[in-house]
């Protein structure tokens, strides 16, 4: 089967990156209201939200039994029923579609529980690269702050406690989400991503990202036309 790539297909794909409590899914969100307020034809989709796997998923994580290798297929088959049956269509009818988390998050989150990188790449090569992807930039111990005070108790795969960092659950996701983060800024040469200041205030970053997409986007392409 061909690769598609983003000039095979008439709608726009915008994906955002980051670590937990970047705050790129208040950003997305933003980019999505202003597109609708603009009468542009959008869909959004989120990671890991696929009704399809969402029990298996589920049941896997709460009696601990996924490994590595079983935690990033299932992942993958999760991302790849939305894919056809959401994110694709969409794209070729001409939407532009906004995705929290694409397939990067599974780059760097399964990297780093051992998943050979190469093989993560081959895994996802089914998928269309985004035409803009945001990778919202923030000191890790502000991710981590913003997350630990809103969470009264981590999950465990959350926390990254198959990895067997630490014994304690924050002390673990610190060291999770750090290793994550290196695998993000690896990845931010590697696929160009849009590197966002995530310490800025929100507004002034919403105002950057806004800014990027209608230089790079041509949106009055993609909205509704009233037929007369």
């Amino acid at each position: 089967m061909p690769t598609i790539t983003p000039k095979d297909l008439k709608g726009k794909l915008i994906a955002v990156e980051g670590l937990d409590g970047s705050g790129k899914s208040t950003q997305i969100y933003l980019v999505k209201r202003w597109l609708e307020l603009q009468n542009v034809k959008v869909f959004f989709t989120e990671w890991n939200s696929s009704l399809l796997v969402k029990n298996a998923t589920r049941k896997g994580k709460k009696r601990q039994l996924l490994t590595p290798t079983t935690f990033s297929l299932i992942h993958c088959t999760d991302f790849a029923d939305r894919y056809e049956r959401q994110i694709l269509p969409l794209l070729q009818a001409g939407y532009v579609v906004l995705a929290d988390r694409y397939i990067y998050t599974a780059f760097a989150r399964d990297a780093v529980r051992g998943c050979n990188r190469d093989w993560l790449r081959q895994l996802y090569s089914f998928a269309v690269r985004p035409a803009l992807t945001f990778f919202f930039e923030v000191p890790l111990e502000t991710a981590l702050s913003r997350i630990l005070d809103n969470r009264p108790e981590l999950k465990y795969f959350e926390a990254g406690m198959d990895l067997g960092l630490s014994t304690d659950p924050y002390e673990s996701f610190r060291l999770f989400q750090k290793m994550i983060n290196r695998e993000y800024h690896d990845m931010a040469k590697e696929f160009g991503f849009t590197v966002m200041d995530a310490s800025q205030p929100v507004h002034v970053q919403q105002e950057q990202v806004r800014q990027t997409i209608f230089n790079k986007v041509d949106l009055p392409q993609y909205r509704w036309r009233v037929k007369r």
